[in-house]
């Protein structure tokens, strides 16, 4: 268990931050191919990278609803968020990932705090069952920013059957 507990700031990805959050992105995508649904390996691709359209969709605007976070320690990059649909009535938390050197310390809650205080309402974030660690930081989250007012449901992943149910928290 790691006691990492620095201060972190969270702020606007820039398009100078972009190789540093795709850095971060293989990460993220490395430590969730462990998890990956219906028992399927979740490899990289011939070139060593994973599928990176959220990555594109934050910095490019997507529908032009996204906004990509880059979490800093210092100097050091410790972790990204990509918020999808900030001007909808439901945001949602896309991806979120902290590096495992800064993780146990309170980096991930300040970091979602930090995030969803800048677009007051309601907001929902996914992840799957299989992955323990998310299954108890995301109810920690809802119960720490919506104290007893938070909900959770299995939500089946649009146009794939053959995969589980995806586990949805929504929050206020």
């Amino acid at each position: 268990m790691t006691s990492f507990m620095a201060a972190v700031d969270v702020r606007p990805a820039t398009p100078a931050d972009r190789p540093t959050v795709e850095r971060l992105w293989l990460m993220f995508r490395h430590d969730l191919s462990e998890f990956a649904p219906g028992g399927q390996s979740q490899l990289p691709n011939p070139d060593g990278a994973f599928r990176s359209e959220r990555v594109d969709a934050a910095f490019d605007g997507g529908d032009g609803d996204w906004a990509p976070y880059l979490f800093v320690s210092g100097e050091r990059p410790v972790g990204f968020a990509f918020v999808r649909g900030i001007t909808a009535p439901i945001r949602v938390l896309n991806s979120f990932f902290v590096v495992r050197g800064a993780r146990r310390g309170g980096v991930g809650l300040r970091a979602v705090r930090d995030v969803v205080g800048r677009y007051p309402g309601d907001w929902e974030v996914a992840f799957q069952d299989g992955n323990p660690g998310a299954v108890a930081f995301w109810r920690r989250v809802g119960e720490e920013l919506a104290p007893g007012e938070w909900s959770e449901e299995r939500r089946s992943v649009p146009g794939r059957a053959d995969l589980p149910p995806d586990v949805w928290v929504s929050f206020r």
